[in-house]
């Protein structure tokens, strides 16, 4: 996507947003509620039509996909879309005849693994049988990319482990590409490669995940600091007694040296996902 513009309401929601995805990634996308991550999942599938710059799977606006073309996407939306009247079993036999690479035998696993009652109505399941059989219906007609909108939300802890050690081999492939929205950041962690940080309309952060770990950082200082060094770029200050805590982005390691020449204690820490998440969206 290039330069991407999304308005509602005179709002900008999406402002200006430029990343490009390839094979073998797997992009974490993360913002707060209402920072439009739907909105940019939905643009990217081509349910939106974007109010600027342009949106292009396999050199195709995603507006202008061919059927052939969305054959080769798995979706797995917030709120499910199967229809309630059916079984298990007569959803996944209805959909499968509309997938040319539909590979039964992954389904039979992950149907065994997971325990989905197929022979139940799909109006009388709970809420993580039903997202489990969305789930099988996105992953199991081998798609190339591959888009998870909080597909977890109602699976339990066991379930949820499942489901991430089969994204992982999928992964492991390096032939797909996986865009994945979650609430669950630790979970996020263990299998993206690229992160898209949402913040405000526009991408906060885009890049590899562990560029984003190296480049915002807790710095510890055992006094209290009359001013912050000019060198740093500032997100968050902490005064905890005679110590200060500075939470900074943008860091390079090459900073430590300078610094140790005028606070020969400080100490780095480096922080999880889930905090550089948090420190950002204070």
């Amino acid at each position: 996507m290039d330069a991407l513009v999304r308005t509602f309401n005179q709002h900008k929601v999406l402002n200006g947003l430029t990343a490009h995805i390839k094979r073998g990634d797997v992009v974490a996308l993360l913002g707060k509620n209402g920072a439009g991550k739907s909105t940019l999942l939905h643009t990217i599938l081509g349910f939106g039509v974007p109010d600027g710059g342009e949106v292009k799977l396999w050199q195709t606006p995603s507006i202008a996909l061919t059927q052939q073309q969305k054959q080769h996407i798995g979706f797995v939306p917030q709120q499910d879309e199967l229809l309630e009247q059916l079984t298990g079993a007569e959803q996944l036999k209805l959909f499968s005849k509309f997938r040319t690479h539909w590979d039964q035998a992954c389904c039979d696993r992950l149907v065994d693994s997971w325990k989905i009652p197929l022979n139940t109505r799909i109006s009388k399941m709970s809420l993580g049988e039903r997202q489990k059989l969305s789930i099988v219906l996105a992953l199991c007609h081998q798609p190339e990319l591959l888009i998870l909108d909080e597909p977890v939300a109602s699976l339990d802890p066991m379930a949820r482990r499942q489901f991430l050690a089969e994204l992982i081999d999928i992964a492991a492939e390096q032939q797909r590409a996986i865009i994945f929205s979650s609430h669950i950041v630790s979970d996020m962690e263990r299998i993206a490669n690229q992160v898209w940080l949402l913040k405000n309309g526009e991408l906060a952060f885009q890049g590899p995940l562990d560029d984003l770990k190296e480049s915002v950082v807790r710095l510890h200082f055992p006094q209290t600091l009359t001013e912050v060094p000019t060198e740093l770029t500032l997100v968050r200050r902490q005064q905890l007694g005679n110590s200060t805590t500075l939470t900074v982005q943008d860091w390079q390691p090459g900073q430590l040296a300078s610094l140790q020449a005028s606070y020969p204690a400080i100490q780095v820490e480096y922080l999880s996902l889930e905090e550089i998440f948090l420190e950002l969206n204070r």
